[in-house]
């Protein structure tokens, strides 16, 4: 068995489309994945399993929409994909002074050059935006809270985790 993390799309934001997290913890158990974690409400799921990451989305896309009546958009990476990833952190200075204003975006289909055009041109002056691989590094120089930029380029399946995270997620996957 491989190590993977699922990370889920717009869940627990705001209120809405609540998915708790032993509840998905259940879910993933019951649809055959092993040594299930989750690392805070946002969705995050780390576990062991024998598939491709494209069946694993499909599987846990089925499951959580039969249990809580919704779709959810999930994007898996296995341990060594996430590891590579991390390890290619444009923003390492940046990471280590304000790591919730370093997020690192990932979709189901890899960034493109384009998708880093559009960004940058609506970056403030303390915002840099890099891509690494398939993934686009954002770097919010006065928070991600107070960006006009937003995290994801406007077409497709994204969702973004802060510095911390990816690497809490690769302590889990690592352990």
């Amino acid at each position: 068995m491989r190590k993977y993390v699922a990370l889920l799309r717009g869940i627990n934001v705001g209120g809405h489309r609540k998915l708790p997290m032993a509840q998905l913890k259940a879910v993933a158990a019951r649809i055959g994945l092993a040594d299930v974690a989750t690392y805070v409400a946002s969705g995050n799921l780390v576990f062991s399993a024998d598939a491709t990451t494209e069946a694993l989305e499909a599987r846990l896309e089925e499951a959580i929409a039969a249990e809580f009546g919704f779709p959810v958009d999930v994007i898996v990476r296995s341990a060594a994909d996430w590891a590579a990833l991390a390890a290619a952190n444009p923003f390492p200075k940046e990471s280590a002074e304000t790591p919730n204003f370093v997020m690192m975006t990932i979709g189901k289909q890899p960034a493109s050059d384009a998708a880093v055009d559009a960004l940058r041109a609506k970056a403030a002056a303390d915002e840099k935006v890099e891509r690494r691989g398939e993934a686009l590094w954002i770097w919010f120089g006065s928070g991600a809270g107070r960006s006009k930029l937003g995290a994801a380029p406007a077409k497709g399946v994204w969702t973004a985790r802060n510095w911390r995270t990816v690497e809490t997620l690769r302590g889990m996957l690592a352990a």
